[in-house]
Order: C-alpha cells, then sequence, then structure tokens
C-alpha cells in the first residue's frame, strides 16, 4: 500500500491489521478506536443519529480483535487508547490514566460526563476539562486539544495512530511537531484527514513542544 505523504504525516488507507506488520516500531501509539457501542450511528449523539446526512458505516459495531491489541502494545514503547475502560479485558493494569470531562457534565448533558484514556505512562492518573468537540467531520471526533494534551503525557517523536478516522491526532501531532503516521480504513473518513492534516501542515507547528517530563513508576 503506497501511503499519502502530507508534510512529516504518513497516512495509509487499509486496515491497520495488515498495514501494522510491515511498520517499524514508533515512539508512541495515541489512538481512539471504536468501543463496539455503534456510535457510528444509533448509539450517536442525536445530532449524528437524527440527521440524515450521516450515514450509518457499522464501523463501531463491535471491537477490535483482540489480537490487534497485542500488536499495537509491541508497536511502540508508549501507547495512549482512548476508551480504554472498554477494553479492560485486553489491556494490561495500569495506573496512568488520563480523564477528559466534559463541561456538559453541569447540564445535565445525555452522553457520558467523561471519557477514559489508558495508558502505559509511568505518571498519576491526569484529569481536565476540554469541551465536548471542535468539529464534526466524524461521528466520535476528539477535540484537537484533548490529544494535544494526551502528547503532553505521552511523548515520541513519532506518532502512530491505527484508527486515524478524521485525522485529529494527525492534526495535534503536526501542531507539536511530531511526525506522523496515521491509519484509516475508511475512505470518507481517510480523504477528511487528508485534507485536516494539509491544513495543518500549512499552518505550521502552533505550539513548541513542552520539556520532557520525569515521571516515577506509579505503584499499583
Amino acid at each position: 500500500m503506497t501511503p499519502v505523504i502530507i508534510g512529516d504525516a504518513t497516512l495509509y488507507l487499509g486496515d491497520c491489521m495488515d498495514i501494522l506488520p510491515t511498520l517499524e516500531r514508533v515512539d508512541a501509539v495515541i489512538t481512539d478506536p471504536p468501543y463496539g457501542i455503534s456510535a457510528d450511528k444509533k448509539g450517536a449523539h442525536s445530532s449524528i443519529r437524527d440527521n440524515p446526512e450521516w450515514a450509518a458505516g457499522g464501523w463501531d459495531d463491535a471491537r477490535p480483535h483482540p489480537d490487534l491489541f497485542a500488536a499495537i502494545l509491541r508497536a511502540a514503547p508508549l501507547v495512549a487508547m482512548w476508551g480504554g475502560n472498554y477494553f479492560a479485558d485486553l489491556l494490561p493494569a495500569s495506573a496512568a490514566w488520563l480523564i477528559w470531562r466534559k463541561p456538559q457534565a453541569e447540564t445535565g448533558f445525555s452522553m457520558s460526563d467523561a471519557e477514559m484514556c489508558w495508558t502505559n505512562g509511568g505518571f498519576s492518573t491526569r484529569m481536565k476539562t476540554f469541551d465536548r468537540r471542535d468539529g464534526n467531520q466524524h461521528p466520535t471526533q476528539k477535540p484537537v486539544g484533548v490529544m494535544a494534551w494526551t502528547m503532553d503525557y505521552i511523548k515520541g517523536a513519532t506518532v502512530l495512530d491505527p484508527f486515524m478516522g478524521g485525522g485529529t491526532t494527525g492534526v495535534a501531532a503536526v501542531q507539536l511537531g511530531r511526525k506522523f503516521i496515521g491509519i484509516e480504513r475508511e475512505p470518507k473518513y481517510f480523504d477528511i484527514a487528508c485534507k485536516r492534516i494539509e491544513q495543518a501542515v500549512a499552518q505550521g507547528q502552533l505550539f513548541a513542544p513542552e520539556p520532557m517530563k520525569q515521571f516515577q513508576e506509579a505503584l499499583v
């Protein structure tokens, strides 16, 4: 599979089960895989669920194959996986979670008050508030700030996202001056990711990288 190269971003259209074994090990994996909760349509927020312009794609009907989690953990020494609470039976125990708290939690918002990210980093659990979304190009699109915040704790010159979706992780990586490798199997979202990352590359690095933080391994 020939990738699309945009600046320091290398983007693959295809199934990550096929593409991951062909890649060299990277510094960090930061990803947001399908949770298996039908969030592509019927389990999504009403702005997507009730909007006829959003077709049901079926990509969130089931969790990824268990073998894929082992492949992801082999792909990098540092891994951050949003929705890790859905995969507790497939991931090692960890005390280093990132919690994205949504301000809508105070207003009776019908979806989750927060989302959880499993990591194998050596830090204590952290929580920060971000708006629910800053775009609507993908049904489960996270704010760029959430992924940039994740990169504050999961360091690495090259970041891999095997479930690229609309490219939010890639946009954050570009803004932080990191190299990015993304994999997405849905052509619609691959095209969206390419456009968003191309725009981010054109804008250039927006944030100076934070100094490396030293963490003591947490005791479980």
